[in-house]
């Protein structure tokens, strides 16, 4: 999301040494077979899942397998280094497969995924409309002094996006990603119509569940769909938009409510406004291409061809088709069940995807947010409008940044810098409450620090989790694997947004920022333990290369 010969694929399920290596990029013509299988025993004896693995070993593994590869090891997971034997083949996973040189293709892939993207405003307008709503229809609903009703209103599109999230792999593997979208469209239209119509608090309540399950949803297929149809070469910078889009939706929610206090009644409105992208989603995805990697999971062959013309272009057909086809070649493995996710073939690659998104929320992102108005009260800036737009613009700028480095900076090296970035930023958040020498200068330096700390966030915990786990995921697990690791994202955002508050009370806000700091850090030597680097490399690759050592 490339290789040679699409009619070599479909004549031989094993391949020889130099059609592997030009698959996959190896390109040490120069060994002997004799050479190939003692530099192979060689890793072998040392560890041959490690990272850094020489091409001619890798070139010599792959000769040996005679069956698809669809197999996920943990230990290519691993960020671990084997030395090797061959003076000049050592390197990290990312170098396995050199840059190629990119044809440059006619194919149109823009439009569709900006249709996709529309799925992420509506997860981010969702999220934030309520924020700005919930005084004046509280009064209109008549549970102004009701703090619990006030909850549910709230809470419960986290508890849709919980089931939503879950329910999108499985409608995606069994209808299609195109498909699903417009299914998604009919929870996110009544769910907003019937918030925008709700004269009572318990259709309020049923159309903030729908609308969750509608962007729970989206938050599993829209960074799936965007990264199966996405050219490898700028797939990074194509997922980065989806939380750039998210960000979008948020602004989008604050801009809307700005209207309320010159009008009460105008919250309704605020709702309603989300039907229109809702209906556009529904009726953009009926003529947008169906994933090629899907459709030759199905048989459909002539589909496939189809829309990877019009993806892809006509130029890049072939590799393009010989890539997805080598890759599902001769398995005749049936579409994975949710228990297989918990096997010990794949369990190991899927708890990185629900951890990366469980550090995301444990990190504090929401907790900032939420708590970013008094933070920035007790600095004299007395405006909402003011405190959100500060964070909002910082947040989309870093986005925007991280989308324009994705393909060249890499996506694990962002993770990094971002929560090593999030870790010092809540270090200063910590001190400013705390430290008496720093009284003078506290206002400045929360406000400072919750800046840096959502422009840190924007440019890798942020948009890399949702754009590296369908690059990590076997296509057999793919759908569910990214469904089951945003529900964990889900539910933490649920407890957390349940159980902050009670937290600041408990300990006070200084403790708590000072325990996201050690979170922060936590989260950079997981990372750098157990996540790979993808940039450059097609879906196909990435999981070829990851089932080497299975």
């Amino acid at each position: 999301m490339q290789a040679s010969t699409y009619g070599s694929v479909k004549g031989n399920s094993v391949f020889g040494v130099q059609q592997q290596r030009r698959v996959l990029g190896f390109g040490e013509s120069r060994r002997t077979s004799a050479g190939l299988r003692n530099l192979c025993m060689t890793h072998r004896s040392a560890g041959c899942g490690g990272l850094r693995l020489s091409s001619a070993a890798m070139g010599a593994k792959l000769a040996s397998l005679g069956r698809g590869f669809d197999g996920i090891s943990m230990t290519s997971l691993k960020a671990r280094s084997v030395k090797a034997q061959a003076s000049d083949a050592d390197g990290d996973i990312e170098n396995l497969v050199p840059p190629r040189t990119w044809v440059k293709s006619s194919g149109i892939v823009l439009p569709y995924v900006g249709v996709a993207c529309l799925g992420a405003i509506l997860f981010g307008y969702h999220l934030g409309v309520v924020n700005g709503a919930l005084e004046y229809l509280s009064k209109d609903l008549g549970i102004a002094e009701n703090v619990a009703l006030k909850g549910w209103v709230v809470s419960t599109l986290l508890a849709g996006a919980t089931v939503g999230s879950f329910t999108g792999g499985t409608l995606a593997d069994k209808f299609g990603r195109t498909r699903t979208f417009q299914f998604d469209g009919i929870p996110l239209t009544i769910g907003a119509f019937l918030c925008a119509t709700a004269q009572s608090v318990e259709q309020m309540i049923v159309g903030r569940l729908l609308a969750g399950i509608g962007i729970g949803i989206s938050s599993a297929i829209v960074p799936l769909y965007i990264s199966e149809i996405s050219p490898t070469e700028i797939r990074g910078a194509l997922g980065s938009v989806n939380q750039l889009f998210i960000c979008v939706g948020i602004l989008g929610a604050l801009v809307a409510g700005l209207p309320l206090s010159a009008n009460p009644l105008w919250w309704r409105t605020m709702f309603g406004i989300a039907i229109v992208p809702s209906v556009l989603l529904a009726l953009g995805m009926a003529v947008s291409p169906e994933s090629p990697r899907w459709l030759l999971q199905q048989g459909k062959i002539s589909e496939a061809e189809k829309a990877i013309k019009t993806l892809y272009g006509k130029e890049r057909f072939t590799e393009v088709m010989h890539d997805l086809t080598s890759a599902s070649h001769g398995s005749a493995e049936p579409e994975a069940g949710w228990f297989d996710l918990f096997s010990s073939r794949y369990w190991k690659v899927v708890s990185v995807g629900a951890s990366l998104f469980l550090f995301q929320q444990l990190a504090g992102i929401n907790a900032v947010v939420y708590y970013s108005t008094s933070v920035f009260r007790s600095a004299g800036i007395t405006s909402d409008v003011a405190a959100s737009a500060l964070v909002g613009a910082a947040n989309v700028f870093g986005t925007t940044i991280a989308s324009s480095l994705m393909d060249r900076q890499g996506r694990k090296s962002l993770l990094l810098i971002s929560f090593a970035g999030m870790a010092a930023s809540m270090l200063l958040l910590s001190l400013s409450f705390t430290w008496k020498v720093l009284a003078p200068y506290s206002g400045t330096l929360a406000v400072t620090g919750t800046v840096l700390y959502v422009l840190s966030f924007s440019l890798g915990a942020g948009p890399v989790p949702a754009l590296l786990l369908p690059e990590i995921f076997a296509s057999r697990i793919r759908a569910k694997a990214v469904s089951l690791s945003l529900g964990m994202h889900w539910i933490s955002n649920f407890v957390i947004g349940l159980y902050f508050l009670s937290f600041v009370n408990k300990f006070g806000i200084s403790s708590v920022y000072l325990g996201f700091s050690a979170v922060c850090l936590l989260a950079v030597l997981y990372i750098a333990g157990n996540v790979v680097e993808t940039k450059g490399r097609s879906l196909e690759e990435i999981e070829r290369a990851l089932s080497i050592a299975t």
